[in-house]
């Protein structure tokens, strides 16, 4: 088992291994005195682990409310995220007792906006059962769900109390997931700092060595979240590939998943910089190859105008400037501000 200890919030550990979710009742006891909870979940999900996760903490003495909901995108919306404060306040959960996420980054943004905004906050456990919100959404403390016009529009900053991995979960994804969260991957070896994890994801496929990649990935978030917590600054950079990938989502009516559309977004983002003559041409061949080497797609598949219609409700932007992440070399991104008439000139 690897243990990350983030500093962000009051503080908290993730914890990433085989098996750890037959320890959750003893790592939640941790973090909590409460024996009352709420496990929120989607129906995916909750068909592969839920009932199992639901009977391990009742045997344990934990009285446990659930709520389960349609899984995807689309329920990310104020009216699921309504219902599940709805379900809270009549099982009478108080400040004390905890919601438990079990799921991908859906469930994750959304008990975790919930958790963050009931009774003014209530403490939050990450329990990510895909490898993109291993990676990515249960580390950092951003909840939130959609609106029509724009996704992750309505939210909070709300760390968790505690992330518990069980990187036995990935078992279950199917291949089109694994893929998202490589994308993801991927991001994290263009940041790194080194060449080193994106040379090791050319060596070896992620799945070979999945609690390793995945504390490398988290101990690189760790470092940004730490530093900039409130996503004002240098935590900016985890964005890479995500502007354009966010117009790609919303032009798809969300049929394309979030980790393709980050790597038609890198891919994209870097070819307009090689274009620029910012970014050398080799390296980002190297990247291209690399995402599609995992399955990904690459290519754009709407017009420069329809993404970059899509993109202008980016939180990164202000009313007169487009933050946009582009890469320097393998391993290291910078941020660029840019005009907003400008931006298709960079995908």
């Amino acid at each position: 088992m690897i243990s990350v200890q983030v500093k962000a919030g009051k503080g908290y550990r993730v914890l990433i291994g085989a098996g750890l979710l037959k320890e959750l009742p003893a790592r939640l006891s941790e973090v909590t005195g409460s024996k009352h909870l709420m496990l929120v979940s989607d129906d995916s999900v909750w068909g592969l682990y839920g009932e199992a996760v639901r009977a391990a903490l009742t045997e344990a003495g934990y009285r446990t409310e659930t709520y389960v909901f349609a899984h995807g995108e689309a329920s990310k919306n104020l009216s699921v995220y309504g219902a599940l404060l709805e379900k809270m306040c009549d099982a009478h959960l108080t400040r004390e007792d905890p919601v438990l996420a079990l799921g991908g980054g859906v469930v994750g943004d959304l008990a975790g906006f919930a958790a963050a905004t009931y009774q003014r906050g209530v403490p939050l456990v990450q329990l990510p059962t895909t490898l993109l919100a291993a990676v990515d959404s249960s580390v950092g403390g951003k909840t939130a769900v959609d609106l029509p016009n724009g996704k992750n529009q309505v939210g909070a900053f709300y760390q968790p109390s505690l992330v518990v991995c069980d990187t036995d979960t990935f078992a279950t994804l199917p291949e089109t997931e694994y893929q998202n969260g490589c994308a993801e991957i991927i991001k994290y070896g263009m940041l790194s700092g080194s060449e080193e994890l994106f040379r090791m994801l050319e060596a070896e496929p992620v799945r070979n060595r999945y609690e390793e990649i995945v504390g490398r990935c988290v101990s690189i978030k760790r470092d940004f979240v730490e530093e900039d917590e409130f996503d004002r600054g240098l935590r900016m950079l985890l964005n890479l590939g995500h502007t354009v990938g966010h117009g790609v989502e919303a032009c798809s009516g969300y049929a394309i998943p979030h980790g393709q559309a980050v790597a038609i977004g890198m891919a994209a983002i870097a070819r307009g910089t090689a274009r620029k003559g910012l970014f050398d041409s080799a390296s980002a061949e190297e990247l291209v190859n690399l995402i599609k080497a995992y399955g990904l797609p690459t290519e754009l598949p709407f017009s420069k105008e329809e993404i970059a219609e899509k993109a202008q409700s980016d939180k990164k932007n202000t009313t007169d400037a487009m933050r946009i992440i582009i890469p320097e070399r393998i391993g290291t991104c910078r941020i660029e501000k840019i005009a907003p008439a400008e931006f298709t000139e960079w995908f």
